[in-house]
């Protein structure tokens, strides 16, 4: 499918209501139903594709890759799983299968076996920080930060997937997990603390 719209700047979260019906005509290729599905899909997918890339046509391609899947997939759906999580889980995983074929290097970071054992006053101060920003900022935040840590950092913070599941996304060892998030915990806090100046503290 095809988006025309504007995607500059970043979508505010739009719930999808979907009923049997459109669902069972989607099913039956019956296209009217299946733009009906984009349209009311789009919001959602984009906000999540768009956290993990920097390019919008790069957004754009996940976007219409993950809404294939589900069109392929929309007669597998049950209605006892909430609509919206079906379609989260197919477009987060779209988004990791790409990754992952497009993966052309290994990343600098050397595969460690990470303990995590890092000062729970600083994160708790840095979260708290990042809760109180605005949606764009945080996002600019994020944004900055090296591909596979931004990978790791949505995955645990944003989507709520713990390191042994991301360690299986990824095709990582989960302490490699720990430690991208680890180290993109601690390039946030640089990036918080020129702003924040009682966060320079925690880092001595």
């Amino acid at each position: 499918m095809s988006n025309t719209r504007s995607l500059t700047g970043h979508f505010k979260n739009v719930p999808i209501i979907v009923d049997e019906q459109l669902l069972a005509d989607c099913a039956r290729n019956d296209s009217r139903a299946q733009y009906r599905l984009y349209d009311l899909c789009e919001y959602f997918m984009m906000n999540i594709c768009i956290r993990y890339t920097n390019s919008q046509d790069d957004a754009e391609d996940l976007l219409n890759r993950s809404f294939l899947k589900i069109l392929n997939n929309i007669g597998k759906y049950k209605k006892e799983i909430p609509f919206e999580l079906w379609v989260r889980r197919i477009t987060i995983n779209t988004i990791i299968d790409e990754y992952r074929k497009n993966r052309k290097r290994k990343e600098a970071t050397e595969l460690v076996d990470f303990d995590e054992k890092q000062n729970e006053f600083d994160n708790i101060a840095v979260n708290n920080y990042l809760a109180k920003m605005e949606a764009e900022q945080l996002q600019t935040l994020i944004d900055s930060l090296p591909q596979i840590n931004r990978q790791v950092f949505n995955l645990y913070v944003v989507d709520g997937f713990n390191h042994k599941e991301i360690a299986t996304l990824l095709n990582i060892p989960e302490g490699t997990s720990k430690w991208h998030l680890s180290n993109a915990r601690a390039r946030l806090k640089e990036q918080i603390s020129k702003s924040l100046p009682y966060l320079k503290t925690l880092a001595s």
